[in-house]
């Protein structure tokens, strides 16, 4: 059977690559597209000439640009590269079933084993890192971070009872009674919001959640000395589950950013019986910049995320695949078949390997192939090639925090007693900043995102309102993009500098 792209495929890559290179569509645009949108079903199909003339001249003119411009700074959302689309492609024009591992019939799983596994080389982790699985993105990889690490606390307080049944099996409720352990305790900071609805997810609850920041100056740091405090409470039926950011979703910033204290949270951990979780959706990927001095500050950050039981990262951010593509890594298949396993389906058996079948390991029974973008774009750029990709947008991060630190009228976040070469040096992809005059900040976000030409997102710092910029995607020129940035910042203050 051969594989050809289709008309419909070759008009919407035509219109496509003439898309302007706003990061955001016209009012008209967006406008005209909420006009055509039908006002209920039709009872009479339009037909597939129509609808697809519809989709491409009405719908696709009002979506915004992480994939069409390089100056989208919104979400962290990436873009897609080429080889990346045409397997996306090739997913939905074959529409595999990657639930069950079954090699005598589908080369699929084989596939993703493979990527995972090159996805761990990338990232510079060792062998051991058996329990691997794609996810919708960090949202699930915390689900199943948090997940995992309830199984392992809680088990580990049954097996010291005398009880071989797992939580999965007996449910919190009942195993935390069997268990004597009176609460179970999330220990972070800043940490993404998706943490504290994976905490809701799993049956610990938002509350269980408790930031530990190392000062108000820096509360995206954890202060080791408060976290000790914590696990200490262990004597008294708390067990911990520890969630390290690695790469602050605001700030960009890394709760740990030295090994000696990774390897101190380690033993720490160990000693008091906790899961060490690593959120490290973006971070992760400053481990694969090229190891030169300019990026040795960074890289640094990053030493001692492999220290971890599990971690979350995501692929449709700074690898520049599809959405949605997460993923999430432990050191024990045996933990996540423990929560994920499918008890009692004859027809999902699988074929008894090395591999096991990704509906016993993670969320979801029925599962995209969304492996096949990840093993074409690790095939096909390989290693240098992504090394210089991150190399480009942290270079761009670190030229527009350059800007803003000398700007008169904008104020580069957060403050820092840091000398600016060591402040610069330490920016990975994220940039957030305020105009001095703070009149301007509760309407600067609208004021950027009108010019259209580029896209930030809005946050706050210090509970006021402020700006932030996410480098993420691999169209990246440092200087076309930082002189674009520099004039609409500029235009949006009418700044002379």
């Amino acid at each position: 059977m051969s594989f050809s792209v289709s008309s419909s495929y070759e008009k919407l890559r035509s219109i496509v690559d003439i898309t302007p290179n706003d990061a955001l569509p016209s009012p008209a645009a967006l406008l005209k597209a909420a006009n055509s949108l039908p006002t209920t079903i039709p009872s009479k199909g339009l037909g597939e000439a129509a609808t697809e003339a519809h989709l491409l001249s009405d719908i696709v003119p009002g979506f915004n640009g992480p994939k069409t411009s390089s100056n989208y700074y919104g979400f962290v959302t990436g873009g897609v590269l080429p080889i990346a689309e045409v397997a996306d492609n090739i997913v939905t024009a074959f529409d595999q079933n990657v639930s069950v591992h079954l090699p005598d019939q589908s080369i699929s799983t084989v596939v993703e084993d493979k990527a995972s596994s090159m996805l761990a080389e990338l990232l510079d982790l060792s062998a051991g890192w058996n329990g691997r699985v794609f996810t919708t993105g960090a949202t699930g990889s915390n689900i199943l971070g948090l997940a995992c690490g309830r199984e392992a606390v809680i088990s580990n307080r049954l097996r010291d009872a005398g009880i071989t049944d797992s939580v999965g099996e007996l449910g919190v409720l009942t195993a935390c009674m069997k268990a004597g352990v009176k609460e179970v305790q999330v220990l972070t900071t800043m940490c993404h919001s998706s943490l504290y609805k994976a905490a809701s997810v799993v049956g610990l609850g938002r509350v269980s959640v408790k930031e530990l920041p190392f000062s108000s100056d820096e509360p995206w740091r954890m202060d080791i000395g408060m976290l000790e405090s914590e696990l200490q409470r262990s004597e008294k039926g708390v067990v911990s589950i520890i969630s390290i950011s690695a790469g602050e979703v605001n700030s960009g910033l890394f709760a740990v950013n030295e090994l000696e204290l990774m390897q101190k949270i380690r033993r720490l951990a160990d000693r008091y019986g906790a899961w060490l979780h690593v959120d490290a959706a973006f971070g992760f990927f400053a481990r694969a910049l090229p190891d030169t001095d300019e990026f040795k500050a960074l890289r640094s950050k990053g030493l001692g995320i492999e220290l971890a039981d599990s971690i979350t990262g995501d692929c449709h951010k700074m690898l520049n695949v599809p959405y949605d593509c997460g993923f999430f890594f432990t050191r024990s298949v045996d933990i996540l078949n423990s929560v994920f396993q499918n008890p009692n389906a004859a027809y999902l058996a699988a074929d008894p390997s090395s591999i096991p079948s990704p509906l016993n390991i993670g969320l979801e029974n029925s599962r995209r192939f969304r492996a096949l973008p990840v093993y074409a774009v690790l095939l096909a750029y390989g290693r240098d090639h992504f090394a210089e990709v991150f190399a480009r947008q942290v270079r761009l991060a670190r030229r527009v925090a350059k800007f803003l630190h000398e700007s008169k009228g904008y104020e580069l976040l957060p403050k820092s007693a840091l000398s600016p070469e060591a402040v610069f040096r330490g920016t990975h992809i994220i940039v957030i900043f305020r105009a001095r005059d703070d009149t301007i900040n509760a309407e600067l976000v609208k004021r950027i995102n009108a010019t259209r030409k580029m896209c930030v997102s809005g946050t706050k710092w210090d509970g006021k309102p402020a700006c932030r910029i996410a480098v993420s995607t691999w169209r990246v020129d440092v200087e076309r993009d930082s002189n674009l940035v520099q004039e609409v910042l500029k235009s949006v203050l009418k700044e002379k500098e």
